[in-house]
């Protein structure tokens, strides 16, 4: 049987995440997940690729908001409400999309600015603001936050574990920043999972999610290093670019747990992967 293990959120994008025994599904994907983002003075997006300090920052979730705390140095906190108190709106860049969003309060912005040393603003994304998942592969014109790509993330435990028989010094889950980890099955079954329901929610695999430099940094540390990226370019390289994982599309709203039972409905071929070499 498969089962969700584990459940997790990232309310700031690229800063660390928060785990769930239960998530809420919308329409963008996970309840709070990547709503809020850091752009520079450009309105750019900011992320652990050019600032691993970010991993630093550890978000708690509030009756009203969200608490960050600095993981090395706890004295170092801010409360940010789930939504900016004026209308100040910016039009954000991230990646390939421009999106308006909410601009919260000078101080606020002034606190990410001096902790991650470099100028920069926390945006938060409105209702009214609809950002479409890349037309490719969408199938109702579905939205998402201001993740990367697709509104939810899902990998496999046994994938993770094939993936640290193989290295010197195992890796945790949260290199990967997944929304949706499962126990059961083969390692890269994710791969093969075309249609599959949690609960009364149906979800479609629509990509294989390719890793950045992300999965290299410590989100305990901040350091960098080569792994796990040397070792899955062996064996997990395919179209260009280390896969690992899977992007989801999903029809439905409600709540996931711990526990719930994954029922494959459909499946499609495994993903070619081999060495970039």
């Amino acid at each position: 049987m498969l089962s969700v293990s584990e459940l997790y959120i990232y309310p700031i994008k690229s800063l660390s995440g928060i785990a769930l025994n239960s998530a809420t599904i919308t329409s963008r994907g996970f309840k709070y997940d990547r709503r809020l983002m850091l752009v520079d003075a450009n309105n750019q997006c900011l992320t652990q690729r050019d600032l691993p300090e970010m991993a630093m920052l550890q978000p708690a979730i509030e009756d009203d908001g969200f608490s960050i705390v600095h993981k090395q140095v706890p004295s170092r906190s801010i409360f940010i409400p789930h939504q900016p108190a004026g209308n100040l709106r910016a039009d954000v860049t991230i990646w390939d999309d421009i999106c308006t969003g909410q601009v919260y309060d000078p101080y606020i912005n002034d606190w990410f600015t001096e902790v991650l040393n470099t100028s920069c603003r926390l945006i938060y994304m409105p209702d009214t603001t609809e950002r479409e998942v890349d037309k490719m592969y969408a199938q109702n014109r579905e939205v998402t936050s201001f993740a990367d790509e697709y509104p939810v993330l899902i990998i496999g435990q046994a994938s993770l574990d094939d993936l640290n028989g193989r290295l010197e010094i195992p890796v945790p889950i949260n290199r990967f920043r997944p929304n949706i980890v499962f126990t059961g099955g083969a390692p890269f079954l994710e791969d093969e999972m075309n249609e599959f329901l949690i609960g009364d929610i149906t979800f479609n695999a629509v990509k294989p999610c390719k890793r950045c430099v992300i999965i290299t940094i410590n989100q305990n540390t901040k350091e960098k290093s080569k792994e796990p990226s040397k070792t899955l370019a062996t064996y997990r390289f395919h179209d260009k670019g280390i896969c690992f994982g899977q992007n989801l599309l999903h029809r439905g709203d409600g709540e996931i747990q711990m526990g719930d039972e994954i029922e494959i409905k459909s499946y499609q071929p495994p993903i070619n992967c081999n060495n970039k070499s």
